[in-house]
């Protein structure tokens, strides 16, 4: 029997389709062959090749449409016949003549007429997309009675109105809403017609009495706005809860209403009185027509612009007390339970939060024009009660427009916000926890509701960001409007919280101790509460509370004692958890330095409460040493921040800080990076202070320096790092090698179960204490508070650059050194000796383990746990190497990005820009893509900071290597990752490669934003301005360039740098080509900015960019991977084709060698390039051209089966939730290899 179907099928292949015997027999067979399952994988093949060899046949149009109108034959049948139908149009329709393209058409419509509520619901809606398909093409051309034939079947059985209702929507969106190359190519003549059919012609007769009207395609006066209105009264008021098909009818033209809203003129919307009865659908009995009823209106209130008396008429009967109760009673009755979700009132409830969202958005926009006796406190109600709602993603789009009205002077300054102050701060304070932190078996409902809605952590951990930023805003809003009332009840809210902190908590214990109990996340929401409060009093401060009438004067004065009071006792409770105690020293300290920075006896009482608070580890209890590290090394971070605020008022007390520092010193206990943090609060006091001599100021400050400078030009350490194996004897590295290759790590399966001998162990101790010894960490800290937040300029400024003019160039020698060794330990190659055989360990011992969320088994607690029982094991061994090399190399990072913020004191140097770009680039290849991002980073700092009369000289080695170095990585490393794609992996191997993947993705979005930043048109040159007096002290050492009147832009200075446009463009070249939406979406953009440039001049870059990148824009085009960016390389393309086809014939000769493009139809295309202006039409033309090689369409991306992972969240997102969370990372999805598409290699001849 197969040999016999096998046969039959591949007869059918091989033949002409359409032409044989029994053209319909076979396509019915062969669709027969491809959806049975007792047919071969090959036969179904051959049937599949079979059917879209169908398609193209001359005769498909008339064999789709007898199988189509044959009710005989099964669904499947007539869906395919009808897609044969809708290639004909879609590909063959310029081709045809008059009479067939009018044979066409009159299929279709008879089709149309036919249907019935037998034929399935996706044939009905196929037919319906047919009709669209030929409007777009000749409605309003040859078609001049469409609006007649659509209003006949209007006359029609409601299933013929229902594909009447289709037809509208589907071309109000095609036309109007999308993206659609068809309609784009007819944009004007579309419009037009599409304004006629749809408004009343009194309306169009009122407002365009000189309108044309030599063109009729309208039938009847009344326009389909009107139709639909009075459709949907129909509906309304005909059973629509109980009967099916008039609650499936008024649900199909609410969609067509909806569609129409968004772009009628709202004066027609006003003529027909359509709200009304949009507003009725609030109250029918069914959740679907509620929710389509709630969506029509969101999309006519998303609207840009609303003259007054259209905004009276449409948006204003809201406010009335009838529709406001309306709106309350449907709100009330979708509120679901977070222990038992029901999907549909859930999903209504979010999209009408979104809807009175934008109604409270109108309460800011336009206060003056809402009409006395409407209800606005009711609707202001209302909007706080869906704030309280238990799930964030429907409280967020109202507490956004929360924002808006509490930051407007219009709205904000209110008597009507009094009541809804303390219940707006109570629902803050609420929402202001770490939800993200809490177990995810906790039954808390907005957690809950947050688990429903979000499924992976970096996007929960995003959400819930955003939601408490818009928290702190109402809170900071509230309080710089009221500030005594509002501060008072945060702090009795507080004070409330405190004592009963763990009335339904266990009391604290260490030996069950977790950072993130419940009372620690309770108290941390609580004081960001607080500081938030502080942020708004001190706005107030600055905007009138600086002269305060004298009633204020008083109160501010209440208030400060009472905030000092509160302070006070808050620092005198005993708190047993270490960052409650953190929280509180923070709060303490910001309190200090804010609304309290008069008082300099509570400053005194906070540093007496940071400095003596000393608790001590417990080695038994990991999880509360770990907190009791944490909370002291932010007691010396607090320090510095008191230092930095208040140092007049510190250097007042300086010789007992110092004494009392030396105590502590002395005392032990302390390891070096303490140590070195209590004597870095004493030069922050010095440094800042505006009181002191100075020539005191300067005799203190050196001696902190010269230690530092003294210990750079020790000359053992100059003769270490001269060499790479010197440089590793000096850290201890020179002994690793040899230790690994003893134990012959490669043949250690798990390093983490292998246990370190002593040698081994006393390796990792030695790494760690020549760490210490080296100058790296001392120039670190004090370089990087001498420039901390200073404006350059100023006298603390200038002072820092004074006191590290002449120690940078002691150090930068050296410095440049560690950094090139320690990149050059990331190259296999510069471990010599190391046998063959254990080559790939380098990698494996420098690979970094990290967590990442939603990627990583486990959680990051679970990790660092991990992490922490593997320290005496081979995998912490290495994780010591790794980590040592790691240290060095970011404070290297660290101490030349402080020495860039001395402006020419480091960029003056005439030497430095070489040894700095080989020392930073010469081995970055090595790196890991993360480390790669780091040094990425580092480097945009150096060139944003660098004066714009040295761009020349320091610029070009430092931007050459780096895109060559980055171009270099990316390429490789996203090759690497498509060919690991492609191999089978177990899960292990799976999470890794998801891992490299997503740092991979953050490193190529880094280096696309890097240069994008760089091209910006926007960014404006600045004139630089040298702010001290020292230049001519280095005039020896520096080179500058004649300063101009008008400093070139940044952009101008790459794109004419030949050195440096080079591997620019070939970078951005290549990312055209990467499978990452983000990085190739802006690179599309950076390519239209700048192609302009060389249209008139750079015959070498612009035929580069004709050749290379045209290339690149149509091969990404051709792929379905970049269906979402088809506009935009159409765009790029048309561009590319627009500005040089008229000094260059290669866009030309690279488009005509396309497989399928004719020469006729080319140059009808570049003609009609040429004479439009509109991008949307330009785009049109170049999709138009390329259909048959571009990848999936657009309009057929609901075709496209989603990952079913994704499903859940994707689905459940409303429009704005989506908007909030497409900021993120793009995750580590579509991971296939690119498709090998048949003659792709050789497209370009």
């Amino acid at each position: 029997m197969n040999g016999t179907i096998n046969g039959t099928t591949a007869t059918l292949a091989n033949g002409d389709a359409g032409t044989g015997p029994q053209p319909l027999f076979q396509i019915v067979k062969a669709l027969e062959a491809v959806h049975s399952s007792q047919y071969t994988n090959e036969s179904r093949k051959q049937a599949s090749i079979f059917l879209e060899q169908t398609k193209t046949s001359t005769e498909a149009p008339y064999h789709g449409f007898t199988l189509a109108s044959d009710r005989s034959q099964s669904p499947v049948v007539r869906h395919f016949a009808l897609s044969l139908l809708e290639y004909a149009i879609r590909h063959n329709w310029t081709e045809y003549s008059l009479e067939q393209s009018s044979a066409v058409r009159e299929w279709v419509l008879r089709l149309a007429q036919d249907v019935n509520t037998q034929d399935p619901l996706y044939v009905r809606n196929k037919i319906a997309q047919l009709w669209v398909e030929l409007a777009k093409r000749s409605w309003a051309l040859e078609w001049m009675d469409m609006d007649e034939l659509l209003v006949r079947l209007w006359s029609g059985p409601i299933v013929q109105k229902e594909l009447v209702l289709l037809v509208l929507e589907t071309l109000s969106e095609d036309i109007f809403n999308r993206e659609d190359s068809a309609a784009a190519l007819r944009g004007s003549q579309l419009n037009k017609a599409c304004v006629d059919v749809f408004t009343p012609a009194s309306v169009l007769a009122e407002n365009f009495p000189a309108r044309d009207v030599d063109v009729h395609v309208r039938f009847g006066d009344e326009g389909w706005l009107a139709r639909l209105r009075d459709l949907l009264e129909w509906c309304l008021g005909n059973d629509v809860g109980a009967n099916e098909e008039v609650r499936t009818c008024a649900v199909k033209t609410l969609a067509a209403l909806k569609a129409a809203v968004q772009w009628i003129m709202h004066k027609a919307t006003v003529a027909v009185r359509c709200t009304e009865q949009i507003r009725r659908g609030l109250s029918a009995p069914s959740v679907p027509v509620q929710m389509a009823a709630v969506e029509t209106l969101h999309a006519l209130y998303s609207r840009a612009y609303f003259q007054d008396d259209e905004f009276l008429a449409l948006v204003c009967p809201m406010y009335s007390a009838e529709s406001v109760n309306l709106l309350k009673r449907l709100y009330e009755w979708s509120v679901v339970d977070a222990t038992s979700i029901e999907e549909e009132k859930y999903l209504l409830s979010k999209k009408f939060s979104e809807l009175v969202s934008n109604l409270g958005n109108f309460i800011e926009q336009k206060p003056l024009v809402i009409p006395a006796g409407s209800d606005l406190s009711g609707i202001l109600s209302l909007m706080l009660n869906i704030m309280n709602h238990q799930s964030m993603t429907v409280s967020l789009p109202v507490l956004n427009a929360w924002v808006k009205l509490l930051k407007s002077d219009a709205t904000g300054a209110s008597d009507a916000f009094v009541p809804l102050v303390g219940p707006l701060l109570d629902i803050c304070s609420l929402r202001l926890m770490k939800y993200e932190s809490l177990p995810e078996d906790s039954n808390d409902p907005s957690l809950v509701f947050l688990l429903e809605d979000i499924d992976t952590m970096p996007e929960r951990h995003s959400f819930v960001g955003i939601y408490r930023r818009y928290c702190v805003q109402v809170v900071e809003t509230i309080v710089k409007r009221r500030p005594f009332d509002a501060m008072c009840h945060i702090l009795a809210q507080t004070n409330h919280s405190l004592k009963t902190l763990y009335d339904d908590q266990s009391a604290f214990r260490i030996e069950t101790y977790t950072k993130n109990s419940i009372p620690a996340l309770r108290v941390d929401a609580h004081f960001t509460m607080v500081e938030a409060a502080l942020k708004g009093y001190m706005k107030w401060i600055d905007s009138h509370g600086s002269r305060p009438q004298q009633d204020q004067e008083l109160e501010r004065s209440t208030m400060e004692t009472n905030l000092e009071s509160w302070c006070e006792h808050l620092l005198g409770m005993n708190f047993q958890d270490p960052l409650i105690k953190k929280r509180v020293l923070q709060l303490a300290v910001t309190l200090s330095t804010t609304a309290l920075d008069k008082s300099s006896s509570f400053m005194l009482k906070v540093l007496e409460h940071i400095l003596m608070a000393r608790p001590t580890e417990n080695p038994a209890y990991p999880a509360y040493s770990e907190a009791i590290k944490d909370l002291q090394q932010d007691c010396t971070h607090e320090l510095h921040r008191l230092a930095m605020k208040m140092p007049d008022h510190l250097l007042a007390v300086y010789e007992q800080l110092e004494a009392k520092i030396q105590d502590i010193v002395a005392s032990g206990g302390l390891d070096d990076r303490q140590r070195l943090a209590f004597y870095m609060f004493l030069f922050i006091i010095t440094h800042r202070a505006t009181t002191i001599d100075p020539q005191l100021r300067e005799s203190r400050l050196r001696s902190f320096v010269t230690p530092i400078s003294l210990s750079w030009q020790d000359a053992e350490l100059t003769r270490a790092v001269s060499s790479f194996q010197g440089f590793c004897d000096l850290l201890g590295l020179g002994k690793v090698q040899e230790y690994l290759v003893s134990r012959q790590v490669h043949k250690i399966e798990d390093w983490s179960q292998y246990q370190l001998d002593a040698e081994g162990r006393a390796i990792q101790t030695e790494l760690n204490e020549r760490f210490q010894l080296l100058p790296l960490r001392p120039t670190k800290s004090f370089i990087g508070v001498s420039n901390d937040k200073l404006i350059k300029g100023s006298a603390t400024y200038i002072t820092a650059c004074a006191l590290w003019q002449d120690v940078i160039p002691i150090i930068l020698p050296n410095l440049l050194q560690f950094l090139s060794h320690c990149h050059a330990f990331h190259n296999p190659l510069n471990w010599t000796g190391l046998p063959e055989e254990l080559q790939p360990i380098v990698t494996r011992v420098l690979t970094d383990r990290f967590w990442q969320a939603g990627i990583s088994t486990g959680s990051k607690d679970d990790f660092y746990a991990r992490v922490g029982n593997t320290r005496t094991t081979m995998e912490g061994f290495a994780s010591s190497i790794r980590g040592t090399v790691r240290m060095v190399r970011e404070t290297c990072y660290s101490i030349l990005f402080c020495m860039s913020r001395l402006d020419i004191h480091f960029y003056g140097f005439v030497e430095l820009p070489g040894p700095l770009a080989q020392a930073l680039f010469a081995d970055a290849h090595a790196l890991s893509s993360h480390q790669m991002s780091v040094l990425l980073n580092v480097a945009r700092f150096l060139v944003d900071d660098c004066p714009i009369n040295l761009r020349a000289h320091f610029l070009p080695p430092i931007l050459a290597a780096l895109f060559a170095q980055v171009d270099s990585k990316v390429s490789s490393e996203w090759e690497l990752l498509m060919r690991k794609a492609q191999a089978t992996s177990d899960d292990d191997s799976l999470t890794r490669e998801m891992k490299e993947e997503s740092i991979l993705r953050q490193l190529t979005y880094s280096a696309v934003l890097m240069v994008a930043g760089l091209l910006d048109p926007q960014r404006e040159a600045k004139p630089h301005a040298v702010e001290d007096g020292t230049t001519a002290l280095r005039a020896d050492r520096t080179t500058q360039t004649p300063k101009t009147e008008r400093p070139q832009s940044m952009r101008d200075f790459i794109l004419s740098s030949d050195n440096i446009l080079e591997p620019l463009i070939l970078f951005c070249t290549h990312t055209l080509r990467l499978r990452d939406h983000r990085c190739c979406s802006v690179i599309i953009r950076v390519f239209r900015s700048i192609v302009s440039k060389f249209s008139e001049n750079r015959p070498d870059i612009r035929e580069f960019i004709c050749n290379e990148v045209l290339k690149a824009s149509i091969t990404s085009l051709h792929e379905d991977y970049f269906v979402e960016l088809q506009r935009d390389l159409a765009q790029l393309i048309a561009t590319i084709f627009i500005l040089y086809s008229p000094h260059s014939n290669t866009p030309r000769h690279i488009l005509l060698s396309l497989p399928g493009i004719e020469e006729r139809k080319f140059d009808q295309v570049a003609k009609q390039l040429f004479t439009v202006n509109s991008g949307r039409q330009q785009r049109a033309l170049i999709l138009d051209l390329l259909q048959g090689l571009r990848g999936q369409s657009i309009a057929e991306q609901g075709q496209i089966a989603k990952p079913p992972q994704n499903a859940k969240s994707t689905t459940k997102r409303t429009v704005l939730q989506q908007q909030l969370m497409t900021d993120g990372q793009e995750t580590a999805r579509n991971r296939e290899g690119t498709p090998d598409f048949v003659g792709l290699v050789n497209m370009f001849h």
